[in-house]
């Protein structure tokens, strides 16, 4: 399956990219305990061990490293970290062959709904039925509990004082319908030029297709909650902004009264840039808490 094409017309001097859930959105913590969580325990038979289950579901996806990855490798990595719980056997959990999903990620550089259903409906594979089901049901999840979750603070006004300098798209795992209904929701749309989901690539597939050699390196930023998103920004040589998980505000307040200045001034890259990469790499541990 090919992947859509990303409209993107250079039109500033300078380009932001941003994170959407846990950056622009304080959605991470709704979704992942309402919506996936639940849908993992129902798809997954967890019931026995759902307490475990959990906890390894918040500590990939809110928790860690691995904060803001793709829902199928974190999927991956929490089934794993699950059944390397010894509590998790004593309640007479085994591990699952996850091989097929495995090969899957590995192969497929649109890791999405669509693309997956594609290969369930080829291949007949019972793992990969059960996690097409478990990903429609998050979704299904999402458009019924999530809205009403506003930006920020803050986060509005930097899109307004940014939109005259820089050109801006959002650049996100999350589905693609998902997206448009939660920027459109609360009218911040507008500011950005294009909306890129999981449907279009990864992250910094989404970068390369829209600034990556078009922007001078101390002109281009990308804005985001988790080290995928730097990981993102490398990929072009870009800046990075972090807004740290759980001081999200704060972040925003710096980034505001600060740091947007320091980007358009030219005097972002440096000491300043790694004390803010070396805050959030403190605050999202590699290692679970009960390994």
């Amino acid at each position: 399956m090919t992947t859509p094409a990303i409209e993107f017309t250079l039109r500033k001097k300078f380009f932001i990219g941003f994170d959407s859930d846990g950056c622009i959105f304080d959605s991470m913590e709704i979704k992942h305990r309402e919506c996936f969580i639940p849908a993992l325990i129902w798809k997954w038979n967890l019931q026995a061990v759902s307490r475990l289950a959990r906890e390894c579901h918040e500590f990939v996806n809110l928790y860690s490293k691995w904060r803001g990855i793709n829902r199928f490798p974190a999927l991956v990595r929490t089934l794993e970290l699950l059944a390397a719980r010894p509590e998790a056997r004593a309640r007479g959990h085994a591990a699952r062959d996850i091989e097929a999903l495995k090969k899957w990620i590995a192969a497929e550089k649109q890791l999405g709904n669509a693309t997956l259903k594609k290969l369930v409906s080829e291949s007949s594979d019972p793992l990969l039925k059960q996690t097409l089901d478990w990903s429609e049901a998050v979704n299904e999840s999402i458009e019924r509990v999530v809205y009403g979750v506003p930006p920020f603070p803050l986060v509005r006004e930097t899109l307004a004082r940014a939109q005259a300098e820089c050109d801006m798209i959002v650049v996100s795992q999350t589905p693609q319908d998902a997206l448009q209904r939660e920027w459109s929701e609360h009218g911040i749309d507008a500011y950005v030029q294009t909306i890129c989901g999981q449907e279009r690539g990864s992250k910094d597939q989404h970068l390369l297709a829209t600034c990556g050699g078009k922007y001078p390196v101390e002109n281009t930023l990308m804005i985001g909650d988790a080290p995928g998103d730097m990981k993102a920004a490398r990929a072009v040589n870009a800046l990075f902004f972090p807004i740290i998980p759980g001081k999200e505000e704060r972040s925003w307040e710096r980034f505001y009264n600060e740091g947007y200045a320091r980007f358009i001034g030219g005097n972002f890259k440096g000491a300043y840039q790694e004390a803010l990469i070396a805050e959030m790499d403190a605050a999202l541990p590699e290692r679970a808490p009960w390994e």
